[in-house]
């Protein structure tokens, strides 16, 4: 029994595996042919696409097509348009330039016939003058070549004449006008230039607070003394002077340095070699600041812009120099203010004249360190540092070291000349002053007719009386001259010299 229901079973799970199969068969058949239809669906749409898009580019490429050569028949109609036009005005030119040549040619005939006639004109009138020049040759004897050389040496002679007398109305007016001019331009930059002049000493003093203050300052054996005196190259004069010592030393540079040393170790109270070495170091830092200070403020005063920081440098330098006791920077200064009030009365550039003026003896700095005169060495300071040529000419040019080519280095001799001819400005020993007057009444003297002569004004006029019987009215302008030209030859002076010559005629009579 048991053995039926398990065949039963087995049975019934076979004929259930078989009915499972075949179902599931059929359904993946039906799903593979709906698979194929849909596949050949999508190819065919997609073949139909395609062949839209086709026909869309084929479309699209033949309107461009269109398009381009409708683009290009318009412009292959414009090219066609413009020459047309061309070729119309080449041929409008071509008959201008055919109608123009027929009347040159017109007129090329006419000219051709108008030489021929002028030439048989000019033949006839060749036959009458030399008819006539053969007819004055027989009146006046002479030959024509004869009778030019007479007129013309006879107009020339006339010429040589007035144009002498010419000449020397045209000087004497020029030489009046020019000094009239030069004595105004002169005394405006004298007038509107006031500055000051201190001559400059060799000797500067320090106040000590106590005599006691002079023996340290010695030191032991005289070793302080020493040290200073070595150290800044200034003697040291201590005498009976209470409370001060005196400085000696033509370098004003070195006093200055010794001068604040001093005044250093005295405010210090610690006064021996090491020490003094030290302050010496120190000042001569102060005095390099100073004289930094002291070239900015004169560029500064002389209103000039732009210039090298080396050349203010040496500008500075020359606050510690004298010409004649006369301060050099100060006359420096005084020269750019002079030069820069001539050169504005003139027309020319003030700025340039005031800064030629200003380092016109920039040499004087490093004179005593390179060798030439200060001028030569000024214009090499003024090239190396690229100032303007003509600033460079003229510091060349100042003491006509070279010939004057420029005006503005005519304008600063007459500047240099002023600052340094005015009264108090310069000194001179006694010995050399007495000389020079000597020389000047010796030289006045030497002269035939001269009866006294006196040198005053400080030298800078000699008025000489001459005997009137031996000298006339018109021999006294050539005596002046002469000794004026003798002066120049045989002396140095500052400035200019007046030759005044007197000639008085008297007749005395006693009633008795």
């Amino acid at each position: 029994m048991d053995i039926i229901y398990i065949i039963i079973g087995v049975c019934c799970l076979a004929v259930g595996f078989l009915a499972g199969f075949t179902w599931r068969k059929k359904i993946a058949e039906a799903k593979i042919g709906s698979a194929e239809e849909q596949a050949t669906k999508i190819i065919d749409e997609a073949k139909n696409e395609s062949e839209r898009k086709k026909k869309e580019a084929l479309i699209e490429v033949k309107e461009e097509v269109l398009r381009t050569k409708n683009e290009a028949d318009r412009e292959i109609k414009e090219r066609r348009n413009e020459v047309f036009h061309l070729e119309k005005r080449a041929l409008q030119k071509e008959e201008n330039l055919d109608r123009k040549l027929e009347a040159l040619e017109k007129k090329e005939a006419e000219c051709a016939n108008r030489i021929k006639s002028l030439d048989s004109k000019e033949k006839e009138i060749e036959s009458i003058r030399a008819k006539e020049l053969s007819v004055l040759e027989e009146y006046s004897q002479m030959t024509a070549e004869e009778a030019k050389q007479v007129i013309i040496s006879k107009y020339e002679d006339e010429a040589k004449h007035d144009a002498a007398i010419r000449l020397q109305e045209i000087e004497q007016e020029l030489r009046e006008s020019a000094d009239e001019k030069a004595k105004n331009l002169i005394t405006l930059a004298i007038q509107r230039c006031a500055s000051s002049q201190v001559s400059e000493a060799t000797v500067s003093a320090v106040v000590l607070p106590n005599d006691d203050m002079k023996g340290r300052i010695i030191g032991r054996e005289g070793r302080n003394i020493r040290t200073i005196e070595t150290l800044t190259g200034v003697d040291l004069i201590i005498d009976d002077t209470p409370e001060a010592i005196t400085l000696s030393s033509f370098d004003p540079m070195r006093r200055e340095v010794a001068k604040l040393t001093i005044e250093k170790l005295v405010a210090d109270g610690r006064i021996h070699p090491a020490r003094i070495e030290e302050t010496v170091e120190k000042s001569k830092k102060e005095v390099d600041a100073i004289i930094k200070k002291e070239g900015e403020q004169a560029v500064l005063q002389c209103g000039i812009h732009s210039m090298n920081s080396e050349l203010i440098r040496l500008l500075g330098r020359l606050k510690y120099r004298t010409s004649y006791g006369q301060n050099v920077l100060m006359h420096s200064v005084e020269v750019s203010y002079i030069a820069g009030m001539i050169a504005d009365e003139l027309g020319i550039e003030p700025a340039l004249a005031r800064r030629a003026g200003l380092l016109h003896d920039i040499g004087k700095a490093v004179n005593h360190e390179v060798e030439g005169s200060h001028a030569q060495i000024g214009a090499e300071i003024a090239k190396k540092y690229r100032e303007n040529r003509d600033v460079v000419h003229a510091i060349e040019a100042h003491h006509n070291d070279v010939e004057p080519q420029t005006l503005l280095a005519v304008i600063i001799q007459a500047a240099d000349a002023v600052s340094a001819a005015r009264p108090g400005a310069r000194r001179e020993n006694l010995e050399s002053y007495i000389k020079r007057l000597e020389k000047l009444e010796e030289i006045a003297n030497s002269f035939d007719g001269v009866d006294k002569s006196f040198a005053i004004q400080a030298g800078r006029e000699l008025r000489l009386m001459v005997k009137p019987e031996v000298i006339n009215d018109d021999k006294m302008a050539i005596v002046a001259r002469d000794i004026a030209k003798k002066i120049e030859d045989e002396l140095e002076y500052p400035g200019q010299i007046k030759v005044h010559v007197i000639r008085e005629s008297r007749s005395i009579e006693y009633a008795k």
